[in-house]
């Protein structure tokens, strides 16, 4: 799988475009003044606790007040570091029994705040490295799963004996990421050293600086493209920004100097993201419809609650048989649907319906197809059978926005409905509304301000009611077109 990485860099926002095989698989966009706050640690105070949802409210100086979930609070390790919490207890300790209104507590988000819901947090507080995941409240020392289970042991052996190391210096546990199967000794012990300055640091900030205040931030967008992006497959790193080159260079000569060597600045007279197509790519990600080359189609929605998939055959008849052509097109659409997945950052539960197949075998073959690809994803996925209704349900993990939630705002017509009311129901309103308001006042005239096509029904067809209702309530009654004015927008003057 050859992957290659295009950075377009302004100082307003930073675009990150991973393309795979020439085709565009993840886009990752970060604003300077929108920037993601999921790693950053904070000297929180809990404003409300709840016992009902177990839950608090947790004030690190945003907008929204923070949730803190009982599951997701540590609890005093003996023998370790006495920060605030550490491991979880069996059953959990009620919530309101281990914080209390007012108590200041350092927290760390690790989930943005979409939508209308506050960012989430956790009082175990871990910082990643290049290499290593620390966390300081914790002594244990391990290795992540995607490791080969045979090579963990002696990994873990090596890490626990430079953990437990003086000239390290301190405490703490560690987890070993994927990148660093194959580091040396002093690599290792590099990383150790880099994460244990910085958590002295965010402990000294906690003890001078007051509640709501920023302790830690993790790494910016263009740092975490060679921390979390950059694997073995990754052919090339091209930046459009010399200064950026420069910035980036030198921070992954520092930690991370293979991801380094694969630098490049870009130097085309083309737009970087010209190359591939990529704000072409980006205008059909934000639509509802994508195009199957076989001629069949996808509609996709996205809901506060959920995403739906709809897998169509629209022209698509190739196939000898219909029970063929439904198969084909399902096989394309499982591709398909993973790769919007990831380009568009869709999460949480997310609903497909493929068109009916009659034969099991069939369906097992779209449902491998799709969780072949789905294997191709950073991001944790897990995709269930087909129900008897035939839909697929799948869940996939939700760490940021979506591409349309970060690109988009709901219409200032339909408020997000994604329809309005038609011009005939809006000039009923408007002569129900005259009714209702001459029970009320005496005016000596009415005037009516809308939009032109709502304006222009009731000069034409409605006309003969709104003469009928001018002679009831004994007033005149004037219309005025107003370009500017939406649809269902009206106002009613009284004169």
């Amino acid at each position: 799988m050859q992957q290659d990485i295009l950075i377009n860099w302004s100082p307003q926002e930073t675009r990150v475009a991973v393309v795979e095989h020439g085709a565009v698989q993840e886009l990752h966009i970060e604003r300077t003044l929108e920037r993601g706050l999921v790693g950053n640690v904070y000297l929180g105070k809990v404003s409300r606790v709840l016992p009902g949802m177990q839950s608090a409210f947790i004030d690190i100086g945003l907008e929204r007040a923070a949730f803190l979930h009982v599951a997701d609070v540590w609890q005093r390790q003996e023998g370790g570091e006495p920060p605030l919490f550490a491991r979880r207890n069996d059953p959990p300790v009620p919530i309101e029994k281990q914080v209390f209104e007012g108590q200041p507590l350092m927290v760390q988000v690790i989930k943005d705040p979409i939508g209308s819901k506050g960012a989430r947090l956790s009082t175990q507080i871990s910082i990643a490295g290049r290499l290593l995941v620390f966390l300081p409240q914790d002594d244990h020392v391990g290795v992540s799963q995607k490791i080969p289970l045979a090579d963990r042991e002696a990994l873990r052996e090596r890490l626990q004996a430079l953990v437990g190391d003086k000239s390290t210096g301190g405490v703490g546990g560690f987890i070993l990421r994927t990148n660093g199967e194959d580091a040396t000794d002093a690599e290792l012990a590099e990383d150790i050293a880099y994460l244990r300055k910085t958590w002295a640091r965010t402990k000294e900030a906690a003890l001078r600086q007051s509640a709501g205040s920023l302790l830690h931030q993790d790494l910016d967008l263009l740092q975490r493209v060679l921390r979390d992006l950059v694997g073995e497959h990754t052919q090339s790193i091209r930046i459009d920004s010399m200064e950026q080159f420069h910035r980036l260079r030198a921070f992954g000569q520092e930690f991370m100097p293979q991801a380094a060597a694969k630098l490049q600045h870009y130097k085309g007279e083309r737009p970087i993201f010209d190359l591939f197509a990529i704000d072409e790519e980006i205008t059909r990600a934000l639509g509802r419809r994508v195009d199957l080359k076989s001629g069949g189609y996808l509609i996709i929605d996205q809901t506060e609650a959920l995403t739906t998939i709809d897998v169509n055959t629209g022209g698509y008849v190739g196939a000898r048989n219909f029970d063929d052509t439904i198969f084909k097109t399902n096989l394309e659409a499982a591709g398909s649907i993973a790769r919007q997945l990831r380009l568009r950052n869709l999460g949480g539960i997310i609903i497909v319906d493929f068109i009916d197949m009659a034969r099991e075998d069939h369906q097992s073959a779209v449902l491998a197809e799709l969780r072949k690809h789905l294997a191709r994803d950073r991001v944790k996925t897990m995709a269930g059978g087909f129900s008897q209704l035939g839909l697929l349900e799948m869940t996939r993990k939700r760490t940021r926005e979506s591409l349309a939630h970060m690109l988009c705002e709901p219409c200032p017509c339909c408020q997000g409905r994604g329809a309005v009311r038609t011009v005939r129901s809006v000039a009923y309103d408007i002569l129900r509304e005259i009714l209702r308001e001459a029970r009320q006042f005496n005016p000596r005239e009415f005037r009516v301000v809308a939009a032109p096509q709502v304006i222009e029904l009731l000069l034409d067809e409605e006309s003969t009611h709104l003469a009928g209702l001018s002679d009831f309530i004994r007033k005149p009654i004037s219309l005025q077109a107003e370009a500017s004015m939406g649809q269902e927008q009206y106002d009613i003057v009284l004169l």
